[in-house]
């Protein structure tokens, strides 16, 4: 498969195969005490509940396991703001090789520690994404590791789309699915899972209102890349849309929306207070847009949120949750 294929459905129902017996089929959860603010019937697909804590474990392991032998006997190299990292980790640790994480200097300590308890190398590194990508593939040509891109690999997305089997599988009636974006995997391979499964379903796309990349891309009609601003969803901070992730939205989801860090942050109390869960900013978008009224919604309609992961340090949470109204 070439690095500018995208992922097909059969290939999606391949990883679903391949990732069963290995990772968590997340629960639906219907959350009743959030309906009444936001006006429908709402089911959250929790990946805060996967093994390491968010989705990235699917296409990391899934991208992993189809590699030969060969290919990852000197180890495995990305870069991550944090959850891919933590996921490859595992991935690697499964496989008995090794993994190395280039990630931001800015990333929480939370994800770095999670990510060496698995047993890797992390890279700590000052400068943008594509800057991080540069000097991931110069440590991986130097040491002849395997790359695995968070978002850009069609495995990678192929593993996350099982997220969509599963929505499909759990509410077979669901109207829309909202999916945060950060590079743009996630939201692909969902995407391509519902929409050649049922076109009917509403795609959805969240994306902090800082880091527009993907609004503004749709408008102009091709990539465009802005200026990285500091938004409190650093899971999804990102300045440009992934290459191959780019064609299959602009195919596939029928909105983007962009949500303010007040209404993240809203989101991510009200997932503590009425659903009980831990989920960081990144993975409370969907719930925040839907608080701040920028979906349109009927209240017959079946809505499924996707929430990405929980990895964030409970005294960073704490803070958010103690914050002034």
């Amino acid at each position: 498969m070439s690095m500018l294929e995208h992922p097909t459905l059969q290939d999606i129902h391949q990883a679903r195969d391949r990732l069963r017996p290995l990772i968590r089929h997340t629960p639906l959860l219907r959350a009743e005490k959030i309906e009444a603010s936001v006006g429908c019937q709402l089911y959250l697909k929790p990946e805060t509940l996967q093994i390491t804590g968010a989705f990235k474990i699917r296409g990391a392991l899934n991208k992993s396991l189809s590699l030969p032998k060969e290919a990852i006997a000197n180890g495995i190299i990305a870069t991550s703001s944090g959850n891919h990292a933590q996921g490859l980790a595992y991935a690697a640790r499964m496989l008995g090789v090794k993994a190395v994480l280039v990630v931001p200097v800015t990333t929480p300590k939370i994800k770095i520690q999670n990510t060496q308890a698995l047993g890797a190398e992390v890279v700590l590194f000052d400068g943008d994404t594509a800057a991080r990508w540069k000097r991931g593939y110069e440590i991986a040509a130097e040491h002849h590791y395997a790359v695995v891109h968070a978002f850009e690999d069609p495995l990678v997305m192929a593993g996350q789309g099982t997220i969509g089997l599963e929505i499909l599988e759990d509410l077979a009636d669901v109207d829309t699915v909202i999916i945060p974006m950060g590079g743009g995997g996630l939201i692909s391979g969902i995407a391509t899972a519902i929409k050649e499964t049922r076109s009917s379903v509403r795609v959805i796309g969240a994306e902090p209102a800082l880091t527009p990349k993907y609004f503004h891309s749709r408008i102009n009609k091709e990539r465009t890349s802005l200026p990285l601003k500091n938004t409190i969803a650093d899971g999804l901070r990102i300045s440009v849309p992934g290459q191959n992730p780019y064609p299959i939205i602009e195919r596939y989801v029928d909105e983007i929306i962009l949500v303010e860090d007040e209404h993240i942050i809203a989101g991510m109390r009200a997932l503590a207070k009425d659903a009980k869960l831990i989920a960081e900013p990144a993975a409370s978008i969907g719930i925040g847009a839907m608080l701040a009224g920028s979906v349109k919604l009927r209240p017959d309609e079946k809505v499924c949120v996707v929430l990405t992961g929980g990895n964030w340090d409970l005294c960073d949470l704490a803070d958010v949750y103690q914050r002034e109204e």
